[in-house]
Parts: C-alpha cells; structure tokens; sequence
C-alpha cells in the first residue's frame, strides 16, 4: 500500500515523534538514524535529508517535546480560576506522578546535555520558560493578595528542583518513594512555598 504523500512540515512532525519514541526506549547515546527510519518504513537517507545529523535529529526531537510540553503547562496556567489552584494543577501534572513526557525522556536529555552543547540549550531553555511560567503566577498570586511569597522567582526553582529530583529517584529507583507519598510531599512544599495551610490547596472556591 502506498504511503500518503506528505508536507515537509508534516513529515518533520512524524520523524521528530518518531525519534522521541526512540530515544525513549533506547537512550541518546544507543538511538541510530536506522532506528528511526525503520519506525516509519522510510529510508536513512529522508530522515538525514530533513535533519542532516543525528545530533541535530535529537536536539529537534527534544524542542518538539518540550514545545509540547510548555503548551500543556501555559493552558494549565491560563485557567480562569485562582492562581492558587492553577500553580497546583501545574506541579501535579508536572510531577512524576503525573502526565507530562515520560521522565526517562528528560533524565536522557539531562545526561546528553553535559556533551552535547545543542542539547544543553534546548534543556536549558526548557527548564527557564518552566520556571519563569510558574513565577509569574506565584507573583500574580501574590499581587492579588491570595497568599504571600516574598521570592516567587525562587520559590519557582526549589519546586522545579524538588520535582525533578524526585522523578529522578522515582524513574531510575522503581518504588524507591510511593506515588501517593510524593504527591503529598509536592503539596507540602507548595503550601510551605505560598505561605498557606495545606488543606487550601483543594479548598473549594468562594
């Protein structure tokens, strides 16, 4: 059967979905251009044509799963309801509990990056619109006299590093925190985080 002729953009799109998939299962340092290819019944020769090297294939896969990624979180964020309930929805679908890319995706992305300068940028820009997201509503938050934060900026990254370190723990060390467990502890530390009781985080609103 023939496959659908497809636009460039479209074909980009599915190359760069395939190679998620693939660094996914088989880790930065062991996906081919080959893998990629046979995933979709193509030849080597397309998938270099539109990304030349496998390290330009794996930079552009990371960005397109981060783009997706930071669309979810902005839609969360952009909710019409208290910032108190949007930060929540926020670090509970980005924690390792929840359904933002799979973490061994990141965890792969954060160990390439120490050799792989593209890559370094893409990881870096991601961890910078994520944090500065989530400032913005804490300091929203705190305008409208919701709760206090003296640092919102700050308060951003010690919940984006408890987070991640988590999903580290959670993904290499299968049972190492229970699920339940650290969804509490990612409550604690927002509530600590925004000055509130933590039975405010899932109070109804007024």
């Amino acid at each position: 059967m023939a496959r659908v002729r497809l636009s460039v953009a479209e074909r980009r799109e599915e190359l760069l979905r395939a190679a998620v998939e693939q660094i996914e299962a088989r880790g930065v340092a062991a996906v081919r251009i080959a893998d990629v290819a046979s995933t979709l019944g193509v030849s080597n020769a397309l998938v270099l044509y539109h990304f030349s090297t496998k390290e330009k294939l794996v930079a552009a896969a990371f960005t397109h799963a981060a783009e997706d990624d930071l669309a979810h979180l902005r839609k969360l964020l952009g909710r019409r309801t208290t910032a108190l309930r949007r930060l929540r929805a926020a670090v509970r679908w980005y924690a390792p509990t929840g359904q933002a890319k799979g973490w061994r995706l990141w965890i792969e992305g954060w160990a390439a990056a120490l050799r792989e300068p593209a890559l370094h940028e893409v990881t870096r820009d991601l961890d910078q619109q994520w944090k500065a997201a989530i400032t913005e509503v804490i300091a929203e938050g705190v305008a409208g006299g919701e709760f206090a934060c003296p640092d919102p900026a700050g308060a951003a990254l010690r919940l984006t590093a408890l987070l991640d370190g988590l999903a580290v723990q959670m993904t290499s060390y299968e049972g190492a925190v229970p699920r339940v467990r650290a969804l509490e502890w990612v409550d604690d530390a927002l509530a600590r985080e925004l000055g509130v009781a933590r039975e405010a985080l899932t109070a109804p609103e007024r």
